[in-house]
């Protein structure tokens, strides 16, 4: 009944509006006794590991995004060698890995996602993509936010796809048909030596905006569609574990290659807690 009800208020909660307030509170510093407040709640009430942040003093941070987005320490996630290993692009948990059937990509318990309305509608773009491989990762509260490159690559596109601010958690992703392809999210495509990966970054529920190396922060809108294409100078290349972008306040990582390009590794599967820069599958 509970997880009924958590559904239904989403359908009824103004989301892009509480989302918007969210990242002005969570961007504000000029309250810093309630921001210290803040932070020091949310760590105690999702179980946050400070000793792996470089800046472990919690009142240190200017805004509670800044806390939000920390630092880890040094060498604390380490890139796994080889040139054919592709590593995770984060901290997370594994919701669903596998094969896209169709245009269809698995979501949890019997729920489905559009592959080519994940990355616009556009077919040309999704063709490549089509029978391919896809990995969707969850960033819980606790983890760190920070999204890195899972294979060396060069940035070509990016699509900003406006949609809806549903939380991105396990209960959602059983009860809201099509989440993934309905939120707002960042589709950037690169071009890689096993052929094209789209890494999508997708919006939920309070997350006051999505931040990439390239382009700064992208915030919710209402606005239609906006592929922008790197060309040239502007195709910016990016190393195996290099930080592309990060989540102000959480949310989703998915991962899409076409059809035989990558073997995911046998032991991450749904469900497994993964670390940003370990073994996450091998390139052909």
């Amino acid at each position: 009944m509970f997880d009924k009800l958590f559904v239904l208020s989403q359908y009824l909660t103004p989301q892009l509006g509480i989302s918007r307030l969210a990242g002005r509170l969570a961007d504000n510093d000029r309250n810093p006794a309630l921001k210290n407040r803040v932070i020091k709640w949310f760590i105690g009430r999702y179980g946050v590991d400070m000793s792996e942040a470089a800046e472990p003093d919690p009142e240190a941070y200017p805004t509670f995004n800044a806390f939000f987005t920390r630092e880890l320490k040094p060498g604390l996630r380490p890139i796994a060698e080889g040139e054919k290993t592709l590593v995770s692009p984060v901290d997370g948990a594994i919701s669903q890995l596998g094969q896209v059937t169709g245009d269809r990509v698995f979501q949890a318990k019997g729920q489905t996602f559009s592959l080519s309305e994940l990355l616009g509608g556009d077919e040309a773009t999704t063709e490549p993509f089509a029978g391919g491989e896809f990995s969707t990762i969850y960033l819980a509260p606790k983890d760190y936010h920070r999204i890195h490159m899972p294979v060396a690559g060069t940035l070509r596109e990016m699509i900003h796809i406006p949609g809806k601010l549903f939380s991105v958690n396990p209960v959602t992703a059983e009860n809201v048909p099509n989440l993934f392809a309905r939120n707002e999210r960042v589709v950037c495509l690169f071009d890689t030596e096993a052929g094209p990966l789209a890494m999508v970054l997708v919006g939920a529920m309070i997350v006051g905006s999505v931040e990439t190396r390239w382009a700064g922060v992208v915030v919710p809108t209402s606005q239609g569609v906006k592929a922008t294409r790197y060309e040239g100078d502007d195709a910016r290349q990016f190393a195996k574990g290099e930080e592309m972008g990060r989540f102000r306040l959480g949310s989703t990582v998915i991962l899409v290659m076409p059809k035989g390009s990558v073997t995911w590794n046998s032991d991450q599967v749904a469900g497994k807690t993964v670390r940003m820069g370990e073994a996450f599958g091998t390139l052909s």
